[in-house]
C-alpha cells in the first residue's frame, strides 16, 4: 500500500505563507478591544454618577434653611450616595490616568458636571458661598482631573436648583430664603441677591481664549447663559408677585414655573 509522501519543508512553507503583518494587526486588535472596554466602563460609571448625583439633589431640595448644617436624616441619606459615587470614581480611576484622562473626557464629563452641581448645591446650602474649583477637585478621588469646563458648567446648572429651592421655600415659608445675619447686614443676604450676582459674573465670562473646537464651555455657553437668566427671572417674578399680590394668594401657593413658555422661550431643564 502506497503511503503519503510528506515533504520535509511542508512546515516551513506554512510558516512562510503567514503574513508578516499579522502580528502587528493582532496588537492593533487587542488595543482596540481594550479601548472599547475601557470606554464602556467609563460611560456606565458616568451614568451611575449622574443618577446618584440627581438623587442627592432631590434630597437636598427638602432643606428649608440656609447657612445651617444639613438635617441628620437628609445627611444620612446623601452620605450613602456620596460613598457610592466615590466608589465609582475609584473604579474607573486607572482608566483615566495620563493621556487617557483627555481621551475619555467626553465620556466622563456628564457625570462630573452633575456631581459638581450636587456638591456645589450642598456647599451653598451650608455656607451660602460657591464651592471653589480646588474644593470640588478635592472631593473627586482617584486622581481624576476635574476640568475647568466641567466645573463651570456644573455651576451654571446650580442656578436652576437655587431657583427651585428659592421658590419652594417661598411657597412653604412665605419668605425668600435668607442667610445668617452678619455685621452690617442685620437680616442676612437673600438668595435672589446671590442669583443676581451669579448672573452678573456669568454674563461677564470670557470664553474667547478657549481655542479648542471641542471645548464644552465654548460650545454650551450660550444655551447655559439663557437658561441661567430664565432661572433668575423666575425668582424675581415670584418675589414681585409675593410683595405686590401676596395677600391675595392662599397659603401654599406656588408660582407657575412654566410662565413664559407661551412666548416661545425655552423652559429651564428639569433635573
Amino acid at each position: 500500500m502506497a503511503g503519503t509522501k510528506h515533504h520535509l519543508d511542508d512546515k516551513h512553507m506554512e510558516d512562510t505563507n503567514v503574513s508578516p503583518f499579522m502580528s502587528m494587526f493582532e496588537v492593533f486588535r487587542n488595543e482596540l478591544d481594550e479601548h472599547h472596554d475601557r470606554r464602556e466602563r467609563i460611560i456606565k460609571a458616568s451614568r451611575d454618577i449622574t443618577a446618584l448625583s440627581k438623587k442627592i439633589i432631590f434630597s437636598l431640595q427638602r432643606v428649608r434653611q440656609l447657612c445651617s448644617p444639613i438635617p441628620p436624616p437628609i445627611a444620612k441619606e446623601i452620605k450613602t450616595r456620596y460613598d457610592s459615587i466615590k466608589e465609582l470614581f475609584t473604579s474607573i480611576a486607572p482608566d483615566l490616568q495620563g493621556s487617557n484622562g483627555w481621551r475619555y473626557q467626553k465620556q466622563i464629563s456628564g457625570g462630573c458636571q452633575e456631581y459638581v452641581e450636587a456638591i456645589s448645591f450642598q456647599h451653598y446650602l451650608e455656607t451660602q458661598t460657591l464651592i471653589t474649583h480646588q474644593e470640588a477637585q478635592a472631593l473627586i478621588p482617584g486622581g481624576i482631573e476635574l476640568t475647568v469646563d466641567d466645573y463651570v458648567l456644573g455651576l451654571f446648572d446650580l442656578t436652576g436648583e437655587l431657583m427651585r429651592f428659592g421658590i419652594t421655600s417661598m411657597a412653604t415659608n412665605a419668605a425668600l430664603p435668607r442667610g445668617a445675619a452678619t455685621e452690617g447686614n442685620g437680616e442676612g443676604r437673600d438668595i435672589l441677591l446671590d442669583l443676581r450676582s451669579f448672573r452678573t459674573k456669568f454674563e461677564s465670562l470670557d470664553t474667547s481664549s478657549s481655542s479648542s473646537d471641542w471645548s464644552y464651555l465654548k460650545n454650551d455657553i450660550e444655551k447655559k447663559l439663557e437658561v441661567m437668566k430664565q432661572s433668575v427671572e423666575k425668582v424675581e417674578k415670584a418675589v414681585y408677585g409675593m410683595i405686590i399680590r401676596g395677600r391675595e394668594r392662599p397659603k401654599g401657593w406656588v408660582p407657575d414655573l412654566n410662565e413664559g413658555q407661551e412666548r416661545g422661550r425655552e423652559v429651564v431643564e428639569s433635573y
